[in-house]
């Protein structure tokens, strides 16, 4: 009788054990990335969180980006809302991504300082979710210090980034190539490509900056990114004619690893901008302060020589940071 006890027991459990094995088989890699991934985080200054970022696309982890918000948190990254671009729109980029998961995710991004807050509100607000402001709103209650903002989203007219117009600053261009990051889409893509019209602007500064920097930054990325390269030479002939000529220029420069020609073109413009006095300097930070995409040394030394062949894993996006400018000033005088 106990041998035919054993038998059924055996019989009943072994579907249950069946299920739980092949969970822990599933389970136990996304765990393993995920404990890898906070060993990254911890050890990574913003260039390396930042080349995280710019090679997701290609192995996407999303149970690792709450660990990834934790640490940007810690590290100080989003104490100028003004330079978290890149990170709103990445996060924001993943939530779209997974639309199922997306409570989930945020939810494992609490505890979370009231200065860092601000990211989780926005990258839900720029996710472009069909209900979002159903997802932000079930987070009210976790962020008490932030209902004032919270409010001018759910209620007001706060932008959500689809309707943030481009020279509202470079932080825009930012949260796009993080969005794109993210996802892989060219959606954002499309959206930088509005900024070429104002490459050549003679009478904005705002719109030249702005638009030069969604110059410089597609020619760089496409120069390292085949499927970019690809999709920006078919845009050639869809986009208006003036944003076509830039893009042709922009396909040229990046197939022939030349983007050091736009990189001077960038200096003559930041010059430029620099003897239009002080409000300019005032309102914009240059292109060596502006948004957040920071340059690693290695990326600053390569974009510096317009060795970008050498396929570092940068990310070169609005901010071409305070080093990179000096190193590119530097070279327009020898």
């Amino acid at each position: 009788m106990r041998r035919g006890f054993k038998r059924n027991l055996g019989a009943v459990l072994a579907p249950f054990v069946m299920v739980v094995g092949a969970w822990l088989a599933l389970a136990m890699p996304h765990r393993a990335a995920a404990d890898d991934a906070a060993k990254t985080f911890a050890a990574a200054d913003a260039a390396g969180i930042q080349s995280w970022i710019a090679a997701y696309r290609a192995d996407p982890n999303p149970d690792a980006v709450p660990l990834l918000v934790k640490a940007i948190a810690a590290k100080g990254l989003l104490q100028e809302q003004d330079r978290a671009g890149i990170y709103i729109g990445f996060v924001a980029g993943v939530l779209a991504d997974n639309q199922a998961t997306a409570e989930k995710l945020v939810t494992a991004m609490f505890p979370m300082p009231p200065p860092a807050q601000v990211l989780i509100i926005k990258a839900i607000a720029y996710s472009g979710l069909p209900e979002w402001k159903e997802l932000l709103g079930r987070f009210v209650e976790r962020m008490p210090a932030r209902q004032i903002l919270i409010r001018k989203y759910l209620y007001g007219n706060e932008p959500t980034l689809a309707t943030l117009p481009l020279d509202t600053g470079p932080q825009v261009l930012d949260a796009w190539w993080g969005y794109y990051f993210a996802t892989g889409r060219y959606e954002p893509v499309l959206q930088i490509m509005r900024a070429l019209e104002w490459a050549d602007d003679k009478d904005n500064v705002e719109r030249l900056t702005v638009g030069s920097m969604a110059k410089w930054t597609l020619a760089s990325h496409a120069a390292n990114d085949k499927h970019l390269l690809d999709f920006c030479r078919a845009e050639v002939s869809r986009q208006p004619k003036k944003t076509a000529v830039v893009l042709k220029d922009i396909v040229a420069a990046a197939e022939t690893f030349e983007t050091g020609r736009i990189r001077k073109e960038a200096v003559a413009a930041i010059n430029e901008l620099k003897a239009k006095g002080p409000e300019t300097k005032r309102k914009w930070a240059w292109w060596g302060e502006i948004g957040q995409m920071a340059l690693s040394v290695g990326c600053v030394a390569a974009a510096a020589t317009g060795q970008t062949y050498l396929g570092l894993p940068c990310i070169i996006g609005g901010a071409a940071s305070s080093a990179a400018l000096k190193l590119w000033t530097k070279s327009e005088q020898q």
